[in-house]
């Protein structure tokens, strides 16, 4: 499938890959992205997703799981062993254990098919601010006296350099959790509604994004263990970090 190029007057327009191999789909994903001024180049295939993104070094990927060839998870696993890339990945199943999967290979957001172009949208354009903001932020730390690590219990978070140990192990984490970790943890033992939670890290309010919220405080929990993050049943979540003494 050819490339479809924005036409939005820049010189370096920001480039977007859509790996998905419904034809009418990864079209009209391609038409509508494209008509936000982005390049855009949609492939079918998943060894065609993974040869794409390594030459032309996309802002951002969406990314179907289930692919011809090699599966989006494992695509996903492979763009980002090379490169750290915002994914949006899609799915045709409602599947929280394919959700958490997905969130674990580094994918940053998720959608279940069907899905509106204009979520699409919104969400492909809050991918794109993170990761523009947390550029803006490194560029700062390199250039000013770095932020000193945030110790939270028997966690430490170098925000700098976008570490995370806790028991004395570096605990690996996706940008999208990262970003949450320090949300939650710039807090402690307050209760942040899942709104606020998806305003702070992923920049949009929708009230649909909440199941985002949910996957991917699961996933920190996978990493970090059960017991940091409490559930505030109908409201959000508090980061309980463990007593000095604990």
């Amino acid at each position: 499938m050819s490339a479809v190029s924005g036409s939005r007057s820049s010189a370096t327009p920001t480039k977007v890959l859509v790996v998905e191999d419904e034809p009418a789909i990864a079209q009209a994903i391609a038409r509508r992205l494209s008509a936000e001024g982005w390049a855009v180049e949609a492939v079918g295939d998943g060894l065609a997703g993974v040869e794409a993104a390594a030459r032309i070094v996309p802002d951002v990927v969406v990314l179907d799981v289930m692919l011809p060839g090699i599966d989006g998870l494992e695509v996903c696993r492979r763009i980002q062993a090379e490169r750290p890339v915002p994914v949006l990945m899609l799915t045709a199943r409602d599947d929280e254990t394919d959700m958490l999967i997905g969130l674990g290979v580094g994918a940053d957001d998720y959608m279940t098919k069907p899905f509106s172009m204009r979520e699409l949208v919104a969400r492909t354009k809050a991918l794109l601010r993170r990761t523009e903001r947390a550029t803006r932020a490194l560029e700062i730390a390199t250039a000013e006296a770095p932020e000193p690590p945030l110790a939270v219990g028997d966690v430490t978070i170098d925000r700098a350099q976008r570490r995370v140990v806790r028991h004395g192990q570096e605990v690996h984490l996706t940008p999208t959790e990262f970003d949450l970790l320090v949300a939650l943890a710039t807090s402690p033992r307050t209760v942040l509604t899942r709104e606020r939670l998806l305003a702070e890290v992923w920049d949009w309010v929708d009230a649909s994004g909440t199941r985002t919220v949910d996957s991917h405080v699961k996933a920190l929990r996978r990493k970090l263990g059960p017991d940091l993050i409490r559930t505030v049943h109908g409201v959000g979540y508090a980061f309980e970090p463990a007593e000095p003494d604990a």
